[in-house]
């Protein structure tokens, strides 16, 4: 909206009571649609009409997504929004990639063009990768051939308010304001977060260019996990509860994990300027409210 366009937002969830969408998108039209459901999402982009489209739906869901044979089930349904929003007259479609696209096991600091991608033959590759990889290429297949302005964003390590309580950011502010131990890995991943705002005003400029193909979206100041969990103890006041070294690191996970963001910065022209400490000094506050309400 702050770039000047009508936004019609698009959710599985009906708005009502107990549900902070209308609140949230203030200023924005809120439609509720299955985008399995080929029927609704066609009447859909032909009531609206849109010319711009920002794609992010998807299985997030922790300890699920990597597997889940809902993965190729969302390819199929976002190539039906594509091809729906192109009869509709639509003229460029941004979708979201993710980090988990590289191949981890030869990853360190990712390009888009010449890091090796996880496919088939790389033990890191998973359903979620082959299906993201998948769908980046026939999104930009698509668009060489109808004509359509086409991206799309990799979105690496990212936190804010809403997230799902079992990931990192949130699963250790929810513990430590409960008073419980933060169990983690000893923490020495190196990676890059960024804030959720950010993650998306990001992607508004990406949407706002003529840039085509991959994009980097993240942050590349390196700090390590137990650097982020031990911020948001001194943050909470109960440093105390942070356990670092309480659960093994995960198997396959790549000690150093960051975005090259020559594309987002010269490119796109887009930079972030929110300091990582603010950030989740902003998340904590953000959570805090939820207990007390």
């Amino acid at each position: 909206m702050a770039r000047g366009y009508e936004v019609h937002a698009a959710g599985s969830r009906e708005a009502g009571p107990g549900n902070l969408l209308p609140v949230e998108l203030d200023g924005a039209a809120y439609h509720a649609v299955d985008l399995f459901d080929a029927v609704a999402v066609a009447a859909l982009t032909d009531r609206v009409r849109p010319t711009h489209l920002l794609h992010f739906a998807w299985n997030a869901t922790p300890g699920v997504y990597w597997t889940t044979p809902e993965n190729f089930r969302w390819v199929a349904a976002s190539l039906g929004l594509l091809e729906n929003f192109h009869r509709a007259g639509g003229e460029r479609a941004v979708m979201a990639g993710s980090c988990a696209e590289y191949d981890w096991a030869q990853a360190g600091v990712c390009h888009e063009f010449d890091t090796p991608l996880a496919t088939d033959g790389a033990r890191t590759a998973t359903p979620y990768a082959t299906a993201k990889i998948a769908l980046q290429k026939m999104l930009e297949s698509y668009g060489r051939q109808e004509k359509l302005g086409t991206a799309w964003g990799r979105v690496f390590f990212q936190y804010g308010p809403y997230e799902h309580p079992g990931r990192l950011v949130a699963s250790v502010i929810n513990a430590l304001l409960e008073g419980r131990e933060a169990e983690c890995s000893p923490g020495q991943q190196i990676r890059g977060f960024l804030h959720t705002s950010e993650v998306g005003d990001a992607f508004a400029a990406l949407l706002d260019s003529a840039v085509d193909g991959p994009v980097n979206i993240g942050d590349d100041t390196p700090v390590t996990i137990a650097e982020i969990v031990q911020t948001i103890g001194g943050i909470i006041g109960r440093p105390d509860l942070i356990g670092l070294g309480k659960r093994p690191a995960s198997a396959g996970e790549p000690p150093l994990l960051l975005p090259d963001l020559h594309r987002l910065h010269d490119e796109v022209g887009w930079r972030s300027d929110r300091p990582l400490r603010e950030g989740l000094e902003s998340v904590v506050k953000w959570w805090a409210a939820q207990k007390s309400a």
